[in-house]
């Protein structure tokens, strides 16, 4: 569960990059968090996983404060980053074993737990090669493996699907949807609607730092009914907010 109540952060000046944001993300649930470029997404999602402190209001992850209880709010917690250029001198299998390490994994779990996230994103013959060597998607991968071979309860992932190849992105939404079948929490933002529109719960729509509307996308539908598709509606919600 994700709690977000009344934060505010501001970068200098005055204008606020999120501005008085309340969401509640419960377990069981795949929330879209979708928006156009600089509307808050990547902000707010670093506030939750506690890479920034906000100006105002509190953040619980599982009824845990990140700002009073960092570690163990974070170890709630499993992120996918914007940007998957990280630990690029580790090898693979290195890599993965320092995320284990860090979430406290038994050993002997993980040499199973690897063999699987390997042949799942077909990454088994390059978890001995250095992540400086990765091309984009492959870096995407063992990011998201690093997430998986922990199973954290929460999930926040920043644009997870960019740069997956189909396979790949097929089978993380369905790990997705069987991590929120387990009761647990997924919160992912995304620029592809069609995505949000077939793998969501809930969608919460933000711009300018302001939530626009949070609910299931058919009652989203049922306030704009004159909107031919997902893509119109959704502009239509930016435009006129």
């Amino acid at each position: 569960m994700i709690e977000i109540k009344h934060v505010t952060k501001t970068f200098g000046g005055t204008k606020k990059a999120v501005d008085d944001l309340s969401l509640t993300i419960n377990d069981g649930e795949i929330i879209g968090f979708i928006g156009p470029n600089g509307a808050g997404k990547t902000t707010t999602i670093k506030m939750i996983t506690g890479i920034l402190n906000p100006d105002e209001g509190e953040i619980l992850i599982n009824h845990i404060p990140i700002t009073k209880e960092p570690l163990k709010a974070k170890q709630e917690i499993g992120f996918v980053p914007d940007q998957a250029d990280i630990f690029l001198r580790l090898k693979g299998i290195e890599y993965l074993n320092f995320m284990a390490d860090m979430y406290e994994v038994k050993q002997s779990l993980r040499p199973q737990r690897i063999k699987e996230l390997a042949e799942l994103f077909s990454m088994e013959n390059a978890l001995n090669d250095k992540i400086l060597s990765y091309s984009h998607g492959m870096r995407q991968k063992i990011v998201i493996m690093g997430v998986l071979i922990c199973d954290p309860k929460v999930w926040i992932l920043d644009e997870p699907l960019t740069g997956l190849d189909p396979q790949s992105a097929f089978c993380l939404k369905e790990r997705m949807r069987e991590h929120a079948n387990r009761g647990n929490c997924v919160f992912f933002s995304t620029h592809v609607l069609e995505v949000a529109e077939k793998l969501c719960d809930k969608v919460a729509i933000i711009n300018n730092g302001n939530i626009l509307f949070f609910g299931t996308l058919k009652d989203l539908m049922d306030q704009h009914p004159h909107c031919e598709s997902l893509e119109t509606l959704f502009l239509e919600v930016i435009q006129y907010a």
